[in-house]
């Protein structure tokens, strides 16, 4: 499963999914409203798994999010707002939802420095509900009545994304810290724990050379690398 951003030729394939979904549907120039005023915001989750057998063959599109910022919010703080989500019953309990979702407010925040995200729901959704209460925490703001098209009411949810930047800190300062693995070459990641050693023949060289206790180093990467360095190496290797 491929999510990546949405990309304006994706348009017709995600209203398809939103009028098969939902009873909230929306012109195609909405979509394109937000896919070229915020294209860093909507998500689309590709079923890779069937390769398409032509060039022109369209993607196989299974689950969206489609996202804005407040362009002149209320409260004066900037935020961003999900318009719609939505996955297809075929690929629902894959925790694409949650993973459209999550890769959205990473973005809020980070290109658009968001404080919260808001939404609105169905008080009759008990799915949705579970999912932005209980899963991504999500905390009800007040009552919307008779919000939707046939006066159902709505509740006004948000999410303050300060975790979620304490959490992307942890990974820059990780990152930074460019920590590998001597054995399986594998970066550490902010919760400290390899993301795998290397298999087959390269895992058993490296097994063989290291051991399985080897001890981890540290080594520099990005600009922990001076110029200067590169510069003393390739004079080194000049006069050798």
């Amino acid at each position: 499963m491929d999510i990546r951003v949405l990309r304006p030729e994706d348009i017709p394939h995600v209203q398809l999914a939103n009028i098969t979904n939902l009873p909230e549907n929306y012109f195609c120039k909405y979509y394109l409203y937000h896919a070229m005023s915020w294209p860093q915001l909507s998500y689309v989750a590709v079923d890779v798994s069937r390769p398409p057998k032509t060039p022109y063959d369209p993607p196989k599109i299974v689950g969206y999010v489609l996202a804005k910022m407040e362009e002149e919010p209320t409260d004066g703080v900037a935020h961003g707002h999900i318009t719609s989500l939505s996955v297809m019953r075929t690929h629902r309990r894959l925790g694409l939802a949650e993973k459209l979702m999550r890769q959205s407010q990473r973005a809020m925040l980070q290109t658009f420095s968001a404080h919260y995200v808001s939404l609105h729901v169905r008080v009759s959704n008990t799915a949705a509900l579970h999912l932005y209460r209980d899963t991504l925490g999500f905390t009800v703001d007040k009552i919307e009545a008779s919000y939707y098209a046939d006066n159902e009411d709505a509740y006004s949810m948000r999410m303050e994304l300060s975790n979620l930047k304490d959490e992307l800190r942890e990974l820059e300062n990780a990152a930074e810290d460019g920590v590998w693995g001597a054995a399986g070459g594998g970066v550490v990641g902010s919760e400290g724990k390899d993301e795998g050693d290397a298999v087959g023949s390269e895992g058993q060289k490296a097994a063989d050379e290291g051991g399985a206790g080897a001890d981890l180093r540290k080594v520099k990467v990005g600009r922990g690398l001076g110029v200067g360095e590169l510069v003393e190496r390739s004079e080194v290797a000049g006069a050798a």
